[in-house]
């Protein structure tokens, strides 16, 4: 019969196999030591734990059970924390029973036990420690007939009901949460996502009023699921568990606050530094793949165009595993206490980056390259090559208006294998770039980001296997035959079974919501900021969220091991960061219309038109290249510039403006509604209500069986203190009234 375990502790005796055999052997002495050390602690606090042997040699695996009667009293103490800190719960009377709890919370107080310092009322194993600094995790095993039972529930009708409470009860509130957050967010793009549709087919390119409708509707969902996260942390019983959240193991006490804020306002231009090298290096990739390559027309011109994304691949990845590195570092000399703030410092710092590289490529295209890209390419052609070419201005402007063919032959010989005829540079350019990006980002990355979720790890761990010799058997049955001899011989074939189980398990890597929680906000940027440029992308979030709904549950059952369930009330700095999209979405939405509406209408297209200013700066980059006559009367356009940048600014201050006062408009709406008329927030005050009374019940009741209370009653009475004081006045004061006499004076006087 397979035994019931709570947790696995892993534990590795050596993390080196280049050692000398001195040092093996004292290596080996220091882990023995730790070993019993970590039973004896385990026993000593009255849990079961026993080990056995892991996947590789030193690999050591001990499972811990956690008896009922022990449970119990970490129920009782949790609950009553809970009672004085103020969260939402029923304190437990002496000599009544507990309530059956669920598999999560099970788990969660059970792994706080261990994991939380002796400070917390815990064992202090913390697994990365420097005295447990071989105890590498404390795990979970999967439910595997609840996990195949609940990946095959998702379906186009579980879309509407996520049945959070059953999520809850197997993986606790932070992963209930994410998908009660991803289930809210895919049923709000059913809005945009017809937005989208309508005006894709029916409507203008730019249009300003697609853009204010998903603007709008982007602050609705934000400020909506500000109060949505209040709500269901109220069903779940945890608003308020950040003051009962256990403080981290590497955390320094005594540790003033206003040395971590000033850490993490010192941690602000290393942040930036890398932000400005990361833009840097993506610009210049963009430049080199939107104009240089465009230009290049030697030997393997054809090929030339895959050079920007060998670079791409070749060095933003690396860049951000550096900084990556130095976030975590930094976080750390921050000095969190709890690791809620902890997660949140890294989380922010680690989006940032993120950020740039999934928003900066649209940014460019569509501030620089299509409005502007035209005479960009035309200086690139004159100023860059200047020194290998004979151009002059004169002969710039003679090809460009022969559209290039009177001096092409000469152009092209004194360019050598770049082309320096500046009538092509509208004709290199790509006027279909952002809706092509609009396509990548949010068709074709989302395909690939659901392969090397779900696919990928499948392939790499079956060539992991085949690397391993799992695949021929012959080259190492004996030694498995050696391995699991004394395991055949004492649990039988059955526990044999389960250890193999459990040691494919520990194989996998953890789960963590970053990734997730990333992935989604990311695609909320896309809706929100750059949908104006192709209004079908809102479609394309809502089917890949169809599917991401099930793709998630299914990685997380199947390639990641049990995430450990984590009291939480929000979705943390996440919220911060889609405020801040929205925002941003008003700022880019107003700029893409005042610069890209104006050239669908009718009116920019009739030649009797008055010329609009991006015309203008058009021509005043096209003069700025060298490829115009002086006396084309282009120098009084040179203002274009500036009144195009003047006017851009103004129109962004506008428009944040007018997105506070929409936010506080909502906010407040929202407040009034969503929150206040909520029946569990009525629920909630009605059992805070019930539990004081009953608190207040028992305090009399025990104040009257002491006898005190009635002395108190009595002398609180008013009658009681008033005697004494009457009778010192006297009868007189209090037997005469001239309330009746002074009113009838009134009469009397009239």
């Amino acid at each position: 019969m397979v035994p019931d375990i709570d947790l696995i502790i892993t534990f590795r005796a050596t993390k080196s196999i280049t050692l000398s055999k001195q040092q093996i052997r004292e290596e080996a002495r220091k882990a023995e030591q730790q070993y019993s050390r970590l039973i004896d602690t385990l026993t000593y606090a009255g849990l079961h734990a026993v080990g056995r042997r892991g996947e590789s040699l030193g690999h050591l695996l001990v499972f811990v059970s956690c008896p009922k009667q022990h449970v119990d009293g970490l129920i009782e103490r949790e609950r009553h924390s809970d009672f004085l800190s103020g969260l939402p719960t029923t304190p437990i009377e002496a000599g009544s029973d507990v309530q059956p709890l669920s598999p999560a919370d099970r788990l969660r107080l059970i792994h706080a036990y261990i994991t939380s310092t002796p400070a917390d009322g815990g064992l202090g194993i913390t697994p990365g420690s420097s005295e447990w600094d071989l105890v590498e995790s404390v795990m979970a095993l999967h439910d595997r007939d609840f996990n195949e039972v609940w990946v095959r529930t998702w379906n186009i009708r579980q879309i509407t009901s996520v049945q959070a409470d059953k999520i809850r009860e197997q993986f606790g509130d932070s992963v209930a949460l994410y998908f009660s957050f991803l289930s809210s967010y895919t049923r709000a793009l059913i809005f945009p996502a017809i937005l989208g549709v309508v005006f894709y087919f029916f409507g203008t390119p730019y249009s300003p009023l697609y853009s204010t409708l998903v603007f709008v509707w982007s602050v609705v969902f934000v400020e909506w699921w500000r109060v949505r996260e209040r709500i269901i942390s109220l069903r779940f019983g945890t608003r308020g568990s950040f003051r009962v959240e256990k403080r981290r193991a590497q955390y320094i006490p005594g540790f003033a606050w206003w040395k971590r804020e000033l850490r993490m306002v010192a941690s602000l231009p290393i942040i930036l530094l890398f932000a400005g090298v990361l833009a840097a290096l993506l610009t210049g990739i963009f430049v080199f793949e939107a104009f240089v390559t465009q230009l290049y027309t030697g030997p393997g011109h054809k090929y030339i165009a895959f050079s920007p994304t060998i670079l791409f691949v070749a060095l933003v990845p690396k860049f951000l595993a550096i900084y990556q590195s130095l976030a975590q570092r930094l976080t750390v000399w921050e000095n969190h206490a709890h690791h809620s703030t902890h997660a949140a410092s890294l989380t922010l710092k680690t989006f940032v980056l993120s950020a740039l590289v999934a928003y900066l490529g649209l940014a460019l295209s569509a501030f620089v390259y299509v409005p502007f890209g035209e005479g960009v390419m035309q200086v690139v052609q004159v100023w860059l090559f200047n020194d290998i070419s004979t151009i002059t201005p004169e002969i710039a402007f003679n090809a460009a208006a022969t559209n290039g063919t009177t001096e092409k032959a000469t152009v092209g010989s004194s360019a050598g294998i770049w082309d320096m005829d500046t009538a092509n540079a509208h004709r290199k350019l790509n006027p279909g770039r952002l809706r092509d990006q609009m396509f990548a980002y949010t068709v074709t990355n989302q395909v690939v980001n659901t392969f090397v979720e779900v696919g990928l790890p499948f392939i790499l761990r079956g060539i992991a296997s085949f690397r391993n010799g799992k695949k021929h058997p012959q080259s190492n049955g004996k030694k498995k035959k050696v391995v699991f001899e004394d395991e055949k011989e004492r649990g039988g074939e059955e526990e044999r079974e389960f250890l193999e189980r459990v040691r494919e398990e520990v194989e996998l890597p953890e789960y963590e919501l970053f990734g997730d929680y990333s992935e989604m906000v990311t695609q909320f940027g896309y809706v929100a900021l750059w949908s104006t440029i192709w209004p079908l992308a809102p479609v394309m979030a809502l089917i890949n969220n169809f599917l991401e709904l099930r793709s998630d549950a299914f990685k997380m059952t199947v390639h990641n091991r049990r995430p450990i369930p984590a009291r939480t009330d929000t979705i943390g700095p996440w919220l911060d960061t889609l405020t801040f999209l929205t925002w941003l979405a008003a700022l880019t939405n107003s700029a893409l219309v005042y610069l890209f509406c104006p050239r669908s209408q009718s009116h920019c297209n009739d030649p009797n038109a008055s010329m609009s200013s991006l015309d203008k700066v058009h021509r005043h980059l096209f003069s700025a290249s060298g490829s115009m006559r002086p006396d084309s009367g282009i120098d009084a356009d040179a203002s274009a510039t500036w009144e195009l940048l003047t006017t851009a600014i103004l129109i962004a201050l506008a428009a944040s403006h007018g997105y506070m006062i929409l936010r506080t408009i909502i906010r407040h709406i929202m407040e009034r509604v969503v929150w206040k008329g909520s029946e569990e927030v009525k629920e909630r005050e009605s059992e805070e209500r019930e539990v004081k009374e009953k608190f207040l019940q028992g305090f009399m009741r025990e104040e009257k069986n002491s006898g005190g209370v009635a002395a108190d009653a009595r002398s609180s009475q008013p009658g009681a203190a008033d005697a004494g004081h009457g009778d010192a006045l006297g009868n007189s004061f209090w037997g005469h009234d001239e309330g009746p006499d002074e009113i009838q004076r009134i009469s009397k006087e009239a």
